[in-house]
């Protein structure tokens, strides 16, 4: 058996994901849970929903989260992290406030966070930690007395997160066929937000022209490209593209939506396009969705060959990652030495996101920050 790990003072750790549908009766109940407060009619999200309905009703994350679940137990256990591991969702079952309500049943004091993101923004940090703050409210008004709850730290620029996504990059690469490999350019998609939270995301020193969230983005894709040339001996241009937006058409997004870049690749003469879903931990519906339906669907129509490169999942390197990033906090709050791994210029994020890191859009408490409501900017 491994030497026993110590997570102290950590007794537990939440995977906090935003969740999804399970089946045809489930879709409409889960957007209106995704869009509550902003008054859609119930037609609009049945059409909506039609992306969902598309795979049977059923949304990926569910089953991947499960998977991720299992490989960190696995990692944890091989390695002897003694550390369970629960799972809660902001928009469907398991809800995260029941699962911090088991958490307190099962006398959780101290509790760390991982979140299915790993890029700043108010929809991929400030929105986990404002819903860990309603949460925590819930149980505090039921007469139960909620965990202490913190949250790891970003996690764009650890190995653990690239490597997989590398070699997700170098097999599409070795997919396409050979007369038009070494030309392919490679787009690196993320989620498209607004320009206005792109611009105020991450601690306010980064506000402004794309914020943290656009400057995290491209240093992952360099970090990825960088390192496809050096496996291959061949320099892909590549560009980071957006997909899945959602907003009203007079609010600005960022730009280029993956559909309209393969449109200009296409014009440009470029042989073929290897699209790696970087802003996203693993395959679920927007994934599915939009790149492997729609652009797969533009790719097709223009002749273009396209191969879409794998998301990290549960790839055991992501698990061994999670495992160094508890014990990189434990060891921040023990007061013990600490060296973060994190690869790139930006080095590691911060631990504890500061006073006007991705600020709401309407003032709303949030959990495992130094504007936390809580006693040392945690709950």
């Amino acid at each position: 058996m491994p030497d026993a790990l110590d997570a102290t003072p950590y007794d537990a750790l939440l995977l906090l994901s935003f969740g999804g549908p399970e089946g045809p009766d489930d879709v409409v109940p889960f957007l209106e849970n995704v869009t509550r407060g902003r008054g859609i009619p119930k037609e609009r999200l049945k059409e909506v929903g039609q992306h969902y309905f598309l795979f049977g009703g059923v949304s990926p994350i569910n089953d991947q989260n499960r998977a991720l679940l299992d490989a960190l137990r696995k990692d944890f256990a091989e390695h002897g992290l003694d550390l369970p591991v629960y799972w809660g969702n902001r928009n469907w079952a398991p809800y995260l406030t029941d699962t911090l309500r088991e958490m307190v049943a099962d006398g959780r004091r101290h509790v760390l966070v991982l979140a299915t993101s790993a890029y700043a923004s108010y929809s991929g940090c400030r929105q986990y930690r404002e819903n860990l703050a309603d949460s925590l409210a819930a149980l505090e008004a039921e007469g139960l007395e909620p965990p202490r709850v913190d949250k790891l730290r970003h996690y764009f620029n650890h190995p653990g997160f690239l490597e997989p996504m590398i070699d997700g990059v170098l097999r599409s690469l070795a997919d396409l066929p050979e007369d038009v490999r070494d030309g392919a350019h490679l787009a690196f998609s993320t989620h498209s937000i607004p320009i206005a939270a792109a611009d105020a995301s991450g601690p306010v020193e980064d506000h402004g022209d794309g914020g943290a969230y656009v400057k995290q983005h491209l240093e992952t894709a360099r970090l990825v490209a960088d390192a496809v040339r050096e496996r291959t001996g061949v320099d892909h241009p590549w560009q980071l593209v957006y997909q899945s937006r959602s907003g009203a058409p007079h609010i600005p997004w960022l730009e280029p939506d993956i559909c309209d870049h393969l449109e200009e690749r296409h014009a440009a003469g470029v042989p073929a396009v290897v699209v790696a879903p970087i802003g996203f931990v693993s395959d679920h519906m927007e994934v599915l969705y939009d790149l492997d339906t729609e652009a797969e669907a533009k790719a097709r129509e223009l002749g273009l060959p396209m191969r879409r490169s794998a998301t990290v999942g549960a790839d055991p390197r992501f698990a061994a990652a999670v495992r160094e990033l508890v014990l990189e906090r434990a060891a921040v709050e023990s007061g013990l030495a600490a060296t973060p791994c994190a690869l790139g210029a930006l080095g590691p994020s911060h631990h504890l996101c500061p006073v006007g890191c991705c600020p709401a859009r309407a003032p709303r408490p949030a959990a495992a920050g130094a504007d936390s409501p809580y006693a040392g900017g945690t709950a």
